[in-house]
């Protein structure tokens, strides 16, 4: 990768070199038996040139033809994509305890042993039981020809566990996540069964406006729309409703949105974006008022201001990382906690649902903040007591309105599908059901 760069500042302005090599190991079962074990392995470098204020850009599985990669990346300049912003000089990081070498031994045998347990314990109900567990270790590199040079490895261990209701893809999951090796707790497991056996039982229940809970495995459909809306593209395209607002209050005084890269507490914790940044804590919204936007060098430029650490190659349906180029990401968002558990929201709700999965959470204006999901499962909740499911359940709203009537927040961060997320509490919810 050095020789790469030195003959790359030779024939453009800039250059920024990227790598990653991971590793994940997953085993899975399905019906309560072993259905797989697989090994992955991805590895990559990405050279981005920029020259005459034109942004060049190529990638390879192997670095074997430095030469090669590099004119690719002088061919693409022929694209016309202009760069007008300077790659960053980035030093005297903080050290993040992002990495646990026992993640590298652990044996497929161990999480097979694991999936068992916990399928043995969700195998009391009579539910379809599945569980997987899996391993991922990673190692990413960047460094440019302003003197960054950069690396974090990271490493992560989590176990997920599901019952779905007979002859249905509906149930009850929970999620597990740490640094390294550790069983699901039973309190996560219990909470599987207790959830299940709660709803099993089929009802019926009228629609019209009421109060929703969203549980942490759902939240990624609202916030989905939180990153668009508050993402400095958003606001250079003109498409984020929230242009020039901000010292505004745009939801309730209960919600407080930050990103926050350095906490090391949990897997996947980082100490720069993928641009070499540094990144820090990011309040985007604090008791209900948008403070910031947030942006990567690209659009930070655009916009006459400063990267604020969140340049990520990432895209909503594509996970091979080494094909992408940097663009604006909430990759840690967090929502302040409240001080209630979410079995007391439960307590809480006159007549309502519980909304434990979403479907169609892609579909509808997402800029514009617009929702419209199935609810898979809806839990039926009157008199703070979960009375069954309900079946074709939806949701329509629009997320600038929703936030504005938040009940409460859970007083716990879950791991889930999109990171760590609470359970929130809303009011005044539109909920349609069958007849």
């Amino acid at each position: 990768m050095e020789k790469l760069l030195e003959t790359a500042k030779k024939v453009c302005n800039q250059a920024e070199i990227y790598s990653i090599d991971n590793k994940q190991n997953v085993v899975s079962f399905e019906n309560a038996k072993l259905h797989e074990i697989d090994t992955k392995f991805q590895s990559g470098v990405s050279i981005r040139i920029i020259k005459d204020g034109k942004l060049g850009f190529a990638y390879t599985r192997n670095l074997i033809n430095r030469e090669e990669l590099l004119q690719n990346a002088l061919n693409s300049l022929k694209g016309g994509v202009g760069a007008e912003y300077e790659f960053p000089f980035t030093k005297d990081l903080p050290k993040l305890n992002t990495y646990d070498a026992s993640i590298e031994s652990v044996s497929s045998n161990q999480m097979v042993e694991e999936c068992g347990r916990v399928c043995d314990a969700l195998k009391k109900t009579n539910g379809e039981v599945s569980a997987t567990a899996y391993t991922y270790f990673e190692t990413i590199r960047a460094m440019n020809t302003k003197g960054t040079d950069v690396t974090n490895k990271s490493s992560h261990f989590g176990v997920y566990s599901s019952i779905s209701y007979p002859g249905s893809a509906s149930g009850i999951s929970r999620v597990s996540a740490a640094k390294k090796f550790e069983t699901m707790p039973d309190d996560l497991i219990n909470e599987t069964i207790e959830f299940y056996n709660l709803s099993s039982k089929e009802v019926s229940a009228k629609g019209g406006k009421m109060k929703v809970l969203f549980m942490p495995n759902c939240i990624y459909a609202l916030t989905w729309r939180i990153n668009s809306g508050t993402s400095a593209k958003s606001v250079y395209e003109k498409i984020s409703p929230l242009t020039n607002k901000v010292g505004e209050k745009i939801f309730s005084d209960k919600i407080t949105i930050y990103d926050d890269p350095l906490n090391d507490k949990h897997p996947g914790a980082r100490a720069f974006d993928d641009e070499g940044v540094a990144a820090s804590k990011l309040n985007i919204i604090e008791k209900g008022v948008l403070k910031t936007f947030y942006c990567d060098l690209n659009y930070a430029k655009k916009l006459n201001t400063k990267s604020t650490g969140h340049g990520y190659r990432t895209a909503q349906w594509e996970t091979d990382t080494i094909t992408l180029k940097p663009t604006p990401a909430l990759s840690y968002m967090r929502f302040q906690t409240g001080n209630k558990s979410f079995q007391e929201l439960i307590k809480s709700i006159d007549r309502g649902i519980i909304i434990e999965g979403a479907l169609g959470a892609h579909s509808g204006n997402i800029p514009n903040g617009d929702l419209s999901i199935g609810a898979n499962p809806a839990l039926y909740v009157e008199n703070g007591q979960i009375l069954g499911q309900v079946k074709d359940v939806m949701v329509a709203c629009n997320i600038y309105e929703l936030f504005k009537n938040v009940i409460d927040v859970s007083d716990t961060l879950y791991h889930s599908y999109s990171g760590l997320m609470p359970a929130i509490l809303f009011d005044n919810v539109s909920v349609a059901t069958k007849g």
